[in-house]
C-alpha cells in the first residue's frame, strides 16, 4: 500500500528509478563507436570481438524474466540493487581489461543488469499514489529508448577524447551514483508473491533464448543455413515448447502462463515484439547513412560523432513525451495512445524514406520517430500492469521488457541481411538497402497499430452490455444482473472476471479501503464483465471476488480509479486466497 512516507518520497525517488534505467539502456550503445576498432585494440579477429556486443545482449534477454520472477518473491528493491552492483561490478571488470575475454565477461555483467527498468516500473505501481503513477511509469519505460539514443553521441566523444576504458570508468561511476540514490530514496514494495523459485523454469527458458539470439545475432556470420544456424533455430523450438508444457503444469511458474496469455496481455507483448523492430531500425540505418561519404551520392560524410547528436534530440524527445503520453492514456485509454504512438512512428519512418539527403532532414525523421517511441512504450506498462495480479508485476514488465528486446534483435538481424545484400561495387549499402530498412520500419508500426486494435477498448462507465432481453416472458427465470444494471457512481474499476478461459456470470467483487471500510460492491453480468461504482470516499486497498465457491483477493495498491482490471480465478475450488500481511486492511 502506498505510505504517506513513499508519497513524500515520490517526487525524489521518481527521478532516481528514471535515471537508474537510462543507466542501464546506456549499455546497449555504449560500445558502437568501438566496434570497428576492438580487433586493432584487443588484437582479435573481428568475428570473435563480435562477442562484446553478443555478450550483453545474451545475459539480458536470460536475466531479464529470472530477476523479475525473484523481485515478486523477494523484493524488488533488493533486486535493484544486486541489478545495479552487477552493473558496477561489469563495468569495472571492462574498465581493467586489456584482452578480449575479460571484456566479454565485463559486458556480461553488465547485460544481467537489464532487469533495471521492469523493476522500477513495478516498484512505482507498488509505492506510487495512482494519479501519479502513469506518468512516472511513462518516464521509466521511455528511458529505455533514453539512453539508447543518448549513448551514442556521449560514447563517440570519449572514444575521440580520451582512452577507450573511460568509457567503462563512466559508466560505472554513473552505476555507483545510481545506486547510493536507489539506498537512500527508494523504498522497498511490501508485495510478495512467495514460492519456489522454478528453477527447470529458468534454465529451460535460457536455454531457448541464448539458442534463439545466437542463431538470429550470428546467423548472418555463420550463414543462415549453416548447420550450426540451423540447429540452433531447432533447440529454440523444440525447449521452448518443453518449457511452455513445464510451465502451465507446475503449481509455481516461472512465468504464468495463463496470465500471459489473456488477450490484453498477450497482444500488449506481440505488439511489444513488433514496436522494438521498428524502434532499432532507425539505430542501426541512420548512423551508417550519416557517415557514408559523399562520394556515393547519397552519404552525408559526417563523423560519428555528428552521426550519434543527430540520435541525441530524439532520446530527449521521448522523455517529453511521457507526460504527455500518460495523459493520452489517462483520458482516452493507454491502447489509444500506444495506437497512436505506432503510427506516429509509421509517419517518422515515412519522411525518412523520402527525405533523407540532408542532416536537417535526418533530424526530424528521428525526432517524429522518437516521439512515438516515447508515446507507445509510455502506454505499454499501463495496459500490462491494468491486466494482471498485482504480486505478477514484475515478472510481467519483465516478460514485456523481454519482447522489446526481441524485437531490436530480429531488426539487427534483418537489417544486417538486407544492407549486405544489398551493395554497390564498391561493397557499401546502396541507397535502395537504406530506404528498404526504413520502410520495413514503417511497416512493423502499422503491424503494431492492427495488433493493438485487438485490444478490446476501455469501457466507458455504464456502457457494458446488457444481458437480459426488454422482450423478455415475465414468468422466465430472471436473468443475472449485467454490468449496467449497477448504482450510478464514480467507478473504481471496471473490467472481466474469468475461469479457465470463460466468463464467470454472478461473480461479486467487493473493494476494501485502506481503513477496512467496504468502498464498493458489484456483480457481474452473463458475459463476466462489471463495472464497480464507488460507494463511499476512502483509498481502494483490496479486491475481493467470490464465485461459486472459488475466491481471489488481489491488492489495488497503485491502480487509478477507472482502470481496466480483469480477474482470471483459480482453476480449483479453493479457500479464499491469503493476502500478504501487508495487504490485509485495517
Amino acid at each position: 500500500m502506498t505510505s504517506p512516507q513513499a508519497a513524500q518520497r515520490a517526487p525524489a525517488f521518481v527521478p532516481v528509478l528514471a535515471l537508474a534505467g537510462i543507466t542501464v539502456s546506456l549499455q546497449q550503445t555504449l560500445v558502437v563507436p568501438l566496434v570497428p576498432q576492438f580487433p586493432r585494440l584487443l588484437g582479435a579477429p573481428a568475428a570473435d570481438t563480435a562477442w562484446v556486443v553478443t555478450a550483453t545482449l545474451l545475459t539480458a534477454a536470460v536475466a531479464v524474466p529470472i530477476v523479475g520472477r525473484l523481485a515478486d518473491m523477494v523484493g524488488k528493491r533488493r533486486m535493484l540493487l544486486l541489478c545495479l552492483a552487477t552493473l558496477i561490478a561489469g563495468s569495472v571488470v571492462a574498465a581493467l581489461s586489456t584482452s578480449l575475454i575479460p571484456l566479454v565477461v565485463g559486458r556480461a555483467l553488465q547485460g544481467l543488469a537489464t532487469g533495471v527498468i521492469p523493476l522500477g516500473i513495478s516498484l512505482m505501481r507498488d509505492e506510487l499514489p495512482p494519479e501519479r503513477l502513469g506518468s512516472a511509469t511513462a518516464l521509466m519505460s521511455a528511458s529505455l529508448g533514453v539512453g539508447g539514443a543518448l549513448g551514442l553521441p556521449l560514447a563517440a566523444l570519449i572514444a575521440q577524447t580520451a582512452d577507450w576504458h573511460v568509457l567503462f570508468w563512466a559508466a560505472g561511476g554513473l552505476g555507483a551514483v545510481v545506486l547510493i540514490g536507489v539506498i537512500a530514496l527508494v523504498p522497498e514494495s511490501a508485495q510478495r508473491a512467495g514460492g519456489r523459485f522454478d528453477l527447470v523454469g529458468a534454465v529451460g527458458l535460457a536455454a531457448a533464448l541464448v539458442s534463439l539470439l545466437l542463431a538470429v545475432s550470428k546467423g548472418g556470420t555463420w550463414g543462415w543455413g549453416s548447420a550450426t544456424t540451423v540447429t540452433l533455430f531447432v533447440v529454440a523450438v523444440v525447449v521452448l515448447l518443453l518449457w511452455t508444457w513445464w510451465e502451465l503444469r507446475t503449481r509455481q511458474p516461472l512465468v504464468d502462463l495463463r496470465v500471459s496469455r489473456r488477450r490484453q496481455v498477450l497482444l500488449t507483448n506481440t505488439a511489444s515484439v513488433v514496436m522494438g523492430f521498428s524502434m532499432f531500425a532507425m539505430s542501426l540505418v541512420y548512423p551508417q547513412l550519416l557517415q557514408l561519404p559523399t562520394s556515393t551520392g547519397y552519404g552525408l560524410g559526417q563523423s560519428i560523432l555528428v552521426a550519434g547528436l543527430v540520435l541525441a534530440p530524439g532520446g530527449l524527445c521521448m522523455m517529453a513525451m511521457s507526460p504527455v503520453s500518460a495523459r493520452i492514456s489517462a483520458a482516452s485509454g493507454p491502447r489509444t495512445t500506444l495506437m497512436l504512438g505506432a503510427t506516429v512512428v509509421a509517419v517518422g519512418y515515412g519522411v525518412g524514406a523520402a527525405f533523407h539527403g540532408a542532416v536537417w532532414q535526418l533530424v526530424v525523421s528521428s525526432i517524429v520517430i522518437a516521439c512515438g517511441i516515447g508515446l507507445g512504450y509510455g502506454a505499454m506498462p499501463s495496459l500490462i500492469m491494468a491486466a494482471v495480479p498485482v504480486e505478477q508485476t514484475a515478472a510481467a514488465n519483465s516478460l514485456n521488457n523481454l519482447m522489446r528486446a526481441l524485437g531490436t534483435s530480429f531488426a539487427s538481424a534483418v537489417a544486417g541481411v538486407l544492407l549486405a545484400s544489398l551493395v554497390t561495387s564498391a561493397g557499401v549499402p546502396t541507397e535502395t538497402a537504406f530506404v528498404v530498412v526504413m520502410l520495413l520500419g514503417a511497416g512493423a508500426a502499422v503491424v503494431a497499430v492492427a495488433i493493438v486494435a485487438g485490444i478490446p477498448p476501455r469501457r466507458r462507465a455504464g456502457s457494458a452490455p446488457a444481458t437480459a432481453s426488454p422482450t423478455a416472458s415475465p414468468t422466465a427465470t430472471p436473468a443475472k444482473p449485467a454490468a449496467r444494471d449497477l448504482p450510478a457512481g464514480e467507478p473504481l474499476l471496471r473490467g472481466t472476471v474469468r475461469h479457465r478461459d470463460t466468463p464467470a456470470p454472478g461473480a461479486v467483487l467487493t473493494v476494501v479501503g485502506t481503513d477496512g471500510q467496504q468502498l464498493g460492491r458489484a456483480r457481474t453480468g452473463d458475459d463476466g464483465a462489471f463495472v464497480l461504482p464507488r460507494a463511499s470516499a476512502g483509498r481502494a486497498h483490496l479486491l475481493v471476488v467470490q464465485w461459486r465457491g472459488i475466491s481471489r483477493a488481489e491488492s489495488l495498491s497503485g491502480t487509478a480509479p477507472g482502470l481496466v482490471r480483469d480477474v482470471e480465478l483459480p482453476a480449483a475450488r479453493a479457500a479464499p486466497a491469503t493476502p500478504s500481511p501487508s495487504t490485509v486492511p485495517g
